[in-house]
C-alpha cells in the first residue's frame, strides 16, 4: 500500500511513501501535530498514489449508541469537505485512537472498537469511498481492521516505531514539522486551574461581575468597560512580551500565570463576554502581537474557574482564531474544539472551527479585521460613537445549573451534527451573552 503524505502541500516538491499499516500508524501523528487520544481520525486519499488530503478529528463518544449518527455524519463531513476544496476522495484511512481505561488491555479496547470501525467503514461505503485501512491503536500497539493476515498483523498487535525512528519521522524533522505530545496534553494547557489559587480567581470573578453588570447594563458605561478591557488586555500582552518563552511549554504557562493577578484576569474574561469587545481583541492576530496575544488568551482560558468555565469560550476561541491566522492548525482545532466544548452554540468558534478544517485561507478574516481597525484609526473614534449605541441583553455572572465539562476526548473537536434540533430555551437563567 503506498500513501504519500506532503507537509507543504505541494506533491510534486516532497513526497514519502508509506507502505502497509505500521507506516501509517507511525504517520498519524505528524499528519495531525500532535498524538491524538480518545479519538476518530478520517483521513481523505486521492488519486491512484492515494495523496493524503483532509482529515477529520472527534472524540469517541462515550455511548455505543451514538456511534452509528456519529459515523454517518463525519464521514459525510470529510467527503463534503473534500469536494468543496475541489476532489471527492477515492478512499479513506480510519484511525481509532484510545488507551485501556482500569482493568482494561489494549487488545479488550480494539475488540472494543470494532463495531465502530465497522460502522464507518458501512457509513464509508454508503457514499461509494472505500476504507483503505481502518486501525486501532491503544497504548503503543495497533491492529487492523481490515487485513486477515497475522504474518504483517497478528492477534495481540504490533508495536508502535520507536518515536523517531520512522521514515516519517525522519521527513517530519527536515521539514521542520513537531509533534506536540498528545491531545490529551494539549487540552490539559487550556482547561481550567485545579490549584487552591482557583478559589482565589473564583472569587476575583464574583467581584468583578457584581461591580461590572450594572456599569454594562448601562450605555455609556458598556463602553467604558470596552476600553478598559481592551486597554488592561493591551497592557497584560506588554507584560507577557517582554517575558519570553523559556524551557518546556508547562514552565512557560506557569510563568505567564504568574504575571497576571487574579483581579485582572477576572476584568478581562467578563469584558471579552461582549462579542465587539471581543471582536476588537481579535485584531491582535498577526506580527508581534500574535504570541503574547495568544499566551494571553490560554492563561485567561485555564482562569475560567467553577461556575465560569463557559466562560472560558472567548478566550479559547480567540486562541484559536491567533493560532490559525499564525499557522498551527492543530493548535487552532485544539482550542477551538475545546470552546465548543465549554459552549457548542458559540457561533464565532463554530464558524472558525468549521473554515479551519475546511482548509480556507485566513487572510479573508484578516484582511477584514485590518481594514475594521484601520476605518476606526482614520476617523478617531470607537464603533460606538459612530452610531447609536444598541445594548444588547448579555450575562456576565456565571449560569446556574449548568453541566460540568465531559471527560476529555468525549467532547467534540468538530461538532458534525452542526448543533442541529438544538432548541433549549434559556429561559430563568441569568441572562445572555453577547460574545458569540
Amino acid at each position: 500500500m503506498n500513501k504519500h503524505h506532503d507537509p507543504s502541500g505541494q506533491a510534486d516538491e516532497q513526497q514519502i511513501t508509506l507502505r502497509g499499516p505500521a507506516e501509517l500508524a507511525d504517520a498519524l501523528p505528524y499528519m495531525m501535530g500532535f498524538q491524538p487520544t480518545d479519538s476518530i481520525v478520517l483521513v481523505a486519499l486521492h488519486g491512484t498514489s492515494g495523496r493524503f488530503g483532509g482529515r477529520l478529528r472527534l472524540g469517541i463518544p462515550l455511548s455505543p449508541r451514538e456511534w452509528s449518527p456519529v459515523a454517518d455524519q463525519l464521514v459525510e463531513c470529510l467527503i463534503e469537505g473534500s469536494e468543496r476544496r475541489g476532489s471527492r476522495p477515492d478512499g479513506i484511512v480510519v484511525f481509532l485512537c484510545q488507551d485501556p481505561g482500569e482493568g482494561e488491555t489494549s487488545r479488550r479496547v480494539m475488540e472494543r472498537l470494532r463495531p465502530l470501525a465497522q460502522r464507518l467503514r458501512t457509513a464509508c461505503g454508503t457514499f461509494d469511498v472505500p476504507v483503505h485501512e481502518a486501525l486501532c491503536i491503544s497504548e503503543g500497539r495497533f491492529w487492523s481492521y481490515c487485513c486477515p493476515d497475522s504474518r504483517c498483523c497478528p492477534p495481540e498487535g504490533s508495536a508502535l516505531a520507536l518515536p523517531g525512528t520512522s521514515v516519517m519521522a525522519a521527513a517530519a524533522a527536515y521539514a521542520g514539522i513537531q509533534v506536540r505530545g498528545s491531545l490529551r496534553q494539549m487540552e490539559g494547557r487550556l482547561a481550567p486551574m485545579t490549584t487552591p489559587a482557583a478559589v482565589g480567581q473564583e472569587r476575583a470573578l464574583d467581584t468583578a461581575g457584581a461591580a461590572l453588570v450594572p456599569r454594562i447594563l448601562d450605555g455609556a458605561g458598556r463602553e467604558e468597560v470596552a476600553a478598559e478591557t481592551l486597554a488592561l488586555a493591551r497592557r497584560l500582552m506588554t507584560r507577557i512580551a517582554e517575558t519570553p518563552r523559556t524551557g518546556s511549554w508547562a514552565e512557560t504557562d506557569a510563568a505567564d500565570d504568574r504575571l497576571i493577578t487574579h483581579d485582572e484576569a477576572a476584568a478581562v474574561i467578563l469584558g471579552l463576554q461582549d462579542r465587539d469587545t471581543r471582536d476588537r481583541a481579535a485584531e491582535w492576530m498577526e506580527g508581534p502581537d500574535a504570541d503574547p496575544a495568544l499566551r494571553l488568551w490560554q492563561a485567561l482560558a485555564r482562569r475560567c474557574v467553577g461556575p465560569y468555565c463557559e466562560h472560558a469560550a472567548a478566550p479559547l476561541t480567540l486562541a484559536g482564531w491567533v493560532a490559525w491566522s499564525s499557522g498551527d492548525e492543530p493548535g487552532a482545532r485544539v482550542a477551538l474544539g475545546r470552546a465548543l466544548r465549554v459552549d457548542p452554540e458559540y457561533v464565532f468558534a463554530r464558524l472558525l472551527h468549521q473554515a479551519c478544517n475546511e482548509g480556507l485561507d485566513p487572510e479573508t478574516l484578516r484582511s477584514c479585521l485590518r481594514q475594521a481597525r484601520g476605518s476606526r484609526e482614520s476617523s478617531g473614534t470607537s464603533k460606538a460613537e459612530g452610531r447609536p449605541h444598541r445594548p444588547r441583553p448579555r450575562r456576565v455572572g456565571p449560569r446556574v445549573g449548568r453541566r460540568s465539562l465531559p471527560p476529555a476526548g468525549a467532547g467534540p473537536a468538530k461538532s458534525p451534527a452542526g448543533n442541529r434540533g438544538r432548541g433549549r430555551s434559556r429561559s430563568g437563567q441569568r441572562g445572555t451573552r453577547s460574545g458569540r
